[in-house]
């Protein structure tokens, strides 16, 4: 099934009518696509334009909408006494198991075994839940990251064209393409880890289990799942690619500027 996302995205690669691009531009980014590359590659424009367009239709590109994709909620984990850390799941699930036969001292050998298999559904949903919402959210900060740094490379090259300290206007340029690299290749590490580790529920108490971590106030999984970028190896290669290009071009328009400025020197 088609996402909102994605019918976005593809109106904007069949754009044609002038002045429907930035409409489309504009579209794609509130449908959840705030990657700048990914626009600049859909409508067949630079990164530049992107950033002109989404501010004529009123939209800060520093301001990146939150959608259900996002993990905000990181507080601890508690479910029956369960906390999803590894170090701590027998002892957790011994007290809790302890709990239980204390508050049930006439139940049967079958009632107990029958709680202990709950209770270890339980404990492996909340540990398996911890480690996939920790991933997930490292990609998304690093993913976040990644894209206010490539847009801080845009906002230092702008800058040059009305610096008074032009020399260090360009170091500023020049160390912001540097940790754009470092965003993108950091990214690229969170994504893949975020993409191998999936989450699902086998049986009916797993999501039974995973309805209670919900019900304690811990957001869903699966949409922040769905958002995931599903070759990282690429985009990351393609956003170096774009950068770099970009930069060595830029380089040789710094170097005529320089040359032109050297006599007066």
């Amino acid at each position: 099934m088609s996402t909102r996302r994605d019918d976005a995205m593809a109106a904007l690669r069949d754009w044609s009518r002038p002045g429907r691009r930035a409409d489309l531009v504009a579209a794609a980014w509130q449908a959840g696509e705030t990657n700048v590359s990914a626009l600049a590659e859909a409508a067949r424009i630079s990164r530049p334009t992107v950033y002109a367009d989404l501010r004529s239709r009123g939209i800060d590109p520093d301001h990146r909408p939150k959608g259900n994709d996002v993990i905000t909620n990181l507080s601890p984990l508690d479910i029956e006494g369960f906390t999803g850390v590894g170090e701590r799941l027998d002892a957790e699930f011994d007290a809790a198991l302890r709990r239980w036969a204390a508050e049930h001292p006439t139940a049967t050998h079958e009632e107990g075994k029958t709680e202990a298999l709950r209770l270890a559904h339980v404990m492996d949903t909340t540990y398996r839940y911890a480690d996939v919402r920790d991933l997930l959210a490292h990609e998304q900060v690093a993913r976040a990251e990644r894209d206010r740094l490539l847009h801080q490379v845009e906002l230092r090259w702008e800058a040059l064209s009305t610096a008074a300290a032009w020399m260090a206007a360009h170091h500023a340029y020049v160390l912001a393409v540097e940790d754009a690299r470092i965003a993108i290749d950091m990214w690229r590490e969170r994504a893949e880890a975020a993409l191998s580790r999936p989450f699902f529920c086998a049986s009916p108490q797993d999501e039974a289990a995973y309805r209670q971590i919900q019900e304690a106030g811990h957001p869903a999984l699966e949409e922040a799942l769905a958002a995931l970028d599903q070759a990282p190896a690429q985009t990351a290669e393609r956003l170096r690619a774009d950068l770099d290009q970009s930069h060595e071009r830029r380089m040789g328009l710094a170097a005529q500027t320089l040359h032109v400025a050297q006599p007066a020197q």
